[in-house]
């Protein structure tokens, strides 16, 4: 993740440099004076804003867009302290900086970096640089910091008490009153590791919540899944907050390590959990400033009434499932892909999967490897990348022993990343990609040659561009694409017409025999969860969940600059969405734990640039 700029290599000391950029746009804001501030910043800029200023997740662009972001916030938010954390690097005249700042209610860190202002340029400033990439975080709550570090809770009581209570009778005592005798503040639907994550995090913030689950234990939502499903993301790129993995885990963790995790997790960290629950309905009182949910518990009816609600369930959690004439005719076994249950009982029989993405792939190989008779449908093209050359070029900088051992650890690895605005975040990419087309050509070479339709993206910026705007599109190849490019798998083109009694026929005539049809057909958008559980018109009041607005395949416009509706407020007062893979869980999680602490204590949270609405779903 690296670019390199034409700027003229500085000789002056980076340390100071940035120093006198800090203490020259401190200056400017103890002095309210916007139009000096937003001169700090290069024509073209990027701040983004993590809750800090904001009370949302917010990108602004070049100095009109800083100027709005402060005339809006900057009274209110009084920032100030801003101090450089450690010593900055320089490289082809930019100078990088970490650095630590205050507000008024919090404290915050970031990443900002700073190239030499260009000639003729009508900036204010009183240094010689300028921010072209500002990142600015809230990590604690003055007064409300988390009991961690120095502030760890002693534990044990020392001295007599005859009215002592054992850790084991409080938390007791504390299960059997949520949700009779005491309200959650906030309620969490979905404890896949995304609602876990967040669970531990309004613990330790002491925000009453509780996370709900269907499953009957924390890690079904894995244990249940096909049983060769392994992580394809590295161990170093997943650990969840607080507790990292040991350091003998797996680099590539098999789904039941995974559930087994997240059960341990859910547990040490005491994250108030209720599974073989689930939400029927919802609905909001602007009037009382509370929900009504509907759940049932074990089978049993029971009404919670929380302030704040989060939707957990998932970037993958709604499964597209297509409905096709003759479905009711099909004589063999069909299903989504996340209701595979595996291999075992399909040896030598004829399986079709419809789909080409990570599912479709996994599925294809396991199926090949119990000696079934297996076909991929292709629809549309999709982008691959096998996984060590991912691992190399894609994520080896930030996670990775490589990365530890440059000091770069998973916190700072999530902050870097952050830094790099979702507007040229591509650009960033095509490069690393553009290598691992070379180093992989001959694998390339041999899956296009076997009618495989493969691309890097609309723009050559590759997996995880695909990621952040559409959610899908893409395989990261563990080996199944091995197979389909020697044939193992077959391959069809095409879409589904219909399914007869015994096969799947595409729109070109073709026939599929088949005794198994695999619909690894994707997910939908997240607030179709909304439309369900509380109501079309607020599905249609919050819009789409994910996605850029860049104006690719999947990803219509216009550009909104975050994850629309991810982990910050929405249209739709006291309702939150919260999801993607454990990274995002991992790192969003703080900042959506830190504004309902701050709506629980009665902070003041004006939102700066609430999401605007473009789609529906």
């Amino acid at each position: 993740m690296t670019q390199t700029l034409d700027h003229p290599t500085s000789t002056t000391d980076p340390q100071q440099r940035a120093q006198a950029w800090f203490a020259s746009f401190e200056a400017a804001l103890r002095a309210r004076d916007v139009a000096a501030a937003a001169g700090h910043f290069a024509t073209e800029s990027y701040w983004r804003d993590l809750v800090a200023f904001t009370w949302n997740l917010k990108t602004v662009e070049g100095r009109d867009g800083v100027s709005d972001l402060l005339a809006e916030t900057l009274d209110r938010v009084d920032p100030g302290g801003f101090e450089v954390a450690e010593p900055p690097e320089e490289a082809d005249g930019v100078v990088t900086a970490w650095f630590e700042f205050e507000t008024g209610v919090g404290r915050g860190r970031g990443l900002v970096r700073l190239v030499p202002a260009e000639e003729g340029d009508d900036g204010t400033s009183g240094t010689g640089d300028r921010a072209w990439t500002f990142l600015t975080t809230m990590h604690e709550l003055k007064g409300h910091e988390e009991p961690r570090g120095a502030r760890r809770p002693p534990g044990a009581e020392h001295g007599a008490d005859k009215h002592r209570t054992t850790w084991l009778e409080h938390r007791q005592q504390e299960a059997e009153s949520l949700g009779s005798t005491e309200q959650p503040y906030v309620l969490v639907i979905g404890g896949g590791q995304g609602g876990i994550a967040l669970g531990a995090r309004l613990r330790q913030l002491g925000v009453p919540a509780l996370v709900i689950d269907k499953h009957a234990r924390p890690g079904d939502q894995w244990r249940n899944r096909y049983k060769s499903l392994c992580l394809h993301d590295p161990v170093w790129y997943d650990h969840l907050p607080y507790l990292k993995f040991p350091d003998n885990w797996p680099v590539f963790a098999p789904k039941d390590k995974i559930g087994d995790w997240l059960e341990f997790y859910t547990r040490v960290m005491e994250v108030p959990y209720w599974s073989s629950t689930v939400a029927t309905s919802a609905s909001w009182s602007e009037e009382k400033g509370e929900w009504t949910v509907e759940i049932e518990r074990e089978g049993r009816p029971l009404t919670l009434r929380p302030q704040q609600l989060v939707l957990a369930t998932g970037m993958s959690g709604k499964p597209n499932l297509p409905q096709l004439p003759g479905q009711d005719v099909f004589r063999g076994d069909q299903h989504h892909s996340s209701a595979h249950p595996g291999p075992d009982a399909y040896a030598g029989k004829k399986c079709v999967v419809i789909g080409s993405n990570n599912s479709a792939f996994d599925i294809c190989g396991a199926l090949w490897e119990h000696d079934a008779d297996v076909t991929m449908v292709q629809r549309s093209s999709t982008h691959i990348v096998k996984s060590d050359s991912l691992m190399e070029y894609g994520l080896g900088d930030l996670y990775s022993e490589r990365a530890l051992a440059a000091g770069v650890t998973t916190e700072k690895a999530d902050l870097i990343f952050a830094s790099l605005p979702y507007r040229i975040l591509h650009t960033f990419q095509i490069p690393a990609y553009e290598a691992m087309a070379e180093k992989d050509a001959d694998f390339y070479e041999r899956l296009e040659r076997a009618g495989f339709r493969h691309d890097w993206g609309d723009d050559g910026s590759g997996l995880f561009m695909k990621y952040l705007r559409r959610g899908s599109g893409y395989y990261i190849d563990v080996g199944a694409a091995e197979l389909v490019a020697d044939g193992e798998v077959k391959l069809a083109h095409g879409q589904v017409t219909h399914l007869t009694e015994d096969s799947v026929v595409l729109d070109d005539g073709t026939e599929l025999p088949a005794d198994l049809v695999v619909y690894a057909t994707g997910y939908g958008s997240m607030n179709g969860w909304a439309a369900d559980l509380i109501s079309q018109e607020v599905a249609d009041t919050v819009g789409k969940c994910w996605g850029l607005g860049s104006d690719t395949t999947k990803d219509p416009g216009p550009w909104e600059g975050e994850q629309r509706n991810m982990w910050k407020p929405t249209q739709q007062e006291a309702l939150w969405f919260h999801g993607g893979n454990l990274h995002q869980s991992r790192h969003y999680s703080l900042y959506l734990a830190l504004q309902l602490k701050a709506r629980l204590e009665g902070i003041p949270t004006p939102v700066y640039g609430l999401q605007e609405v473009h789609h529906l779903g």
